[in-house]
């Protein structure tokens, strides 16, 4: 029936990956999260640069954020698909390893802060150095788009709404992200990848750590907003918003559905290994096509 793995097998693989994801040494989680930020940075920086369009943001303001929204999906695409970790991610991998009892309670909070300051350590360093002194929102369209955007996300809203479209960024996010994992061959992760990340994007909701890029750089540009803001009615009801719609939405139901009183499903004919000292669970090889058995002589 599926040329990809099942729902039941994802949740599977998507706890083993939340085990395996706790288990790390922290500097390996900090810097894996520092490459996240820097990428999903870059995806953010071309979605600002591609909204930068006075006559449609005048005339066909919905055509322009769809056609923003559908580039920007490289940024998540580049981070699962090299490992690196979103700290939103985590609320979706390392919660539903809680749930699945694979992971402590304390694993899974260490995990969420130390992704959340390497997502914001790759993000500054973007703005600062790449995009900020880089001069690339420097000419007065980009410059107007970049304070204007910054705005629309942290002014205008009030904190409540902040919040309520953190539930939904992040519930599409990590739809995202779990769809990716469903996925056998690198064409078929990427389209399960790319669309809910289009639906976040194009819905204007609030992910915390897109936020991270978007406001600083607004702040960069001479927006009036002040780092308390920031912390205040954007990083606090963004994040809040994000866990909720991760850990909830996606991590629980999940769990919930396919794996909570259920024997843990088997993926490619191995079972799941308790997690050894180093951190490391053994998925088990792929299984081996016939073209690969015959290369390989059977064994």
């Amino acid at each position: 029936m599926y040329n990809c793995y099942t729902p039941q097998e994802t949740a599977e693989i998507v706890s083993r990956s939340g085990a395996i994801k706790g288990n790390m040494r922290l500097d390996k989680v900090f810097f894996s999260a520092v490459s996240a930020g820097c990428l999903l940075a870059f995806a953010c920086a071309t979605a600002l640069s591609t909204n930068a369009s006075p006559w449609y943001q005048e005339n066909a303001p919905g055509l322009i954020r769809t056609i923003s929204a559908i580039v920007f999906p490289y940024g998540l695409c580049s981070i699962v698909l090299t490992g690196a970790d979103l700290c939103t991610g985590s609320f979706m991998f390392t919660g539903m390893a809680v749930l699945h009892r694979r992971l402590s309670i304390f694993k899974m909070a260490i995990h969420w802060v130390v992704t959340f300051l390497g997502n914001l350590a790759g993000s500054l360093f973007i703005v600062g150095l790449i995009a900020g002194y880089g001069g690339i929102f420097d000419d007065a369209g980009y410059k107007t788009e970049a304070i204007k955007f910054a705005t629309s996300k942290q002014v205008t809203p009030e904190w409540h709404q902040i919040f309520l479209r953190g539930i939904g960024a992040n519930w599409l996010v990590c739809l995202a992200c779990y769809l990716g994992m469903s996925g056998r061959e690198y064409f078929s992760k990427i389209v399960g990848i790319w669309w809910p990340t289009f639906a976040f994007v194009s819905l204007g909701f609030d992910h915390v750590v897109a936020n991270m890029f978007f406001v600083p750089m607004g702040i960069f540009q001479g927006a009036d907003i002040t780092v308390g803001l920031y912390i205040w009615k954007g990083i606090i009801p963004a994040g809040l918003g994000n866990i909720v719609g991760g850990f909830l939405f996606v991590g629980a139901y999940y769990w919930y559905q396919y794996l909570a009183f259920l024997p843990a499903p088997v993926i490619d004919g191995i079972a799941y290994e308790a997690v050894s000292p180093n951190g490391h669970v053994d998925f088990g090889a792929r299984r081996k096509t016939g073209d690969e058995e015959t290369l390989g002589g059977g064994n």
